[in-house]
């Protein structure tokens, strides 16, 4: 079986996105592709890390990395890829409100869950078979699978910049112990990849 595992660009003060997304700005406003430089001015220097994050057998996201919308589904929005998003394996996205599948090209699915990160995580290593899964974002979604204990490895890709608001990994992630793994820095990133450890829980006091 693969493992769990998950890559997200983010700032140097933690944010994945900065306040305000919209379908107009997907990540945040003024933000543009402050945290992703390197992955479009730069991909042949960093090809190894832009495959790893498009290389899993399944994927779990929540419903904002999957479109800007809340409440009920806009079914016309079938996400913020085009006709083939880069995943090409089913994906799992997390969500209050049903909806049908949706096909697309290249062998992605989104198959929408609306019982809970367990549940989703479940269906991912099913579909996954002995390959990873990837926890694609938000980050929201991997606070949650963070504080779970659910996340093998967690590769960080920094840029050298500060947002000071918007979505912020760790806030809600609980404490966990993070062993290097790698490093490797240019001028528009620093690559860092963990493994994760959460700690185990205190034991109960005996009784007197």
């Amino acid at each position: 079986m693969g493992i769990v595992k998950c890559g997200i660009a983010t700032s140097l003060d933690g944010f994945v996105a900065g306040p305000g997304q919209s379908a107009e700005n997907p990540f945040g406003e003024g933000v543009g592709d402050l945290l992703h430089r390197w992955m479009f001015e730069q991909p042949d220097d960093h090809a190894q890390e832009i495959a790893a994050l498009n290389t899993a057998g399944a994927y779990v996201m929540g419903r904002n990395m999957f479109g800007p919308g809340r409440g009920e589904w806009d079914l016309e929005w079938k996400g913020w890829w085009g006709p083939e998003p880069p995943y090409h394996a089913p994906v799992f996205v997390l969500t209050h409100h049903e909806r049908e599948p949706v096909v697309a090209q290249g062998g992605t699915t989104f198959t929408f869950v609306t019982d809970g990160i367990d549940s989703a995580l479940k269906l991912a290593r099913e579909a996954a078979g002995d390959q990873d899964v990837a926890i694609a974002g938000g980050a929201a979604t991997i606070n949650q699978y963070l504080a779970a204990g659910a996340i093998d490895e967690l590769w960080l890709h920094i840029a050298p910049v500060t947002l000071g608001a918007g979505e912020r990994l760790f806030d809600t992630a609980g404490r966990l112990t993070l062993e290097p793994l790698s490093v490797r820095t240019t001028d528009l990133v620093t690559h860092l990849r963990y493994r994760v450890h959460t700690p185990a829980p205190s034991p109960e006091p005996a009784d007197e």
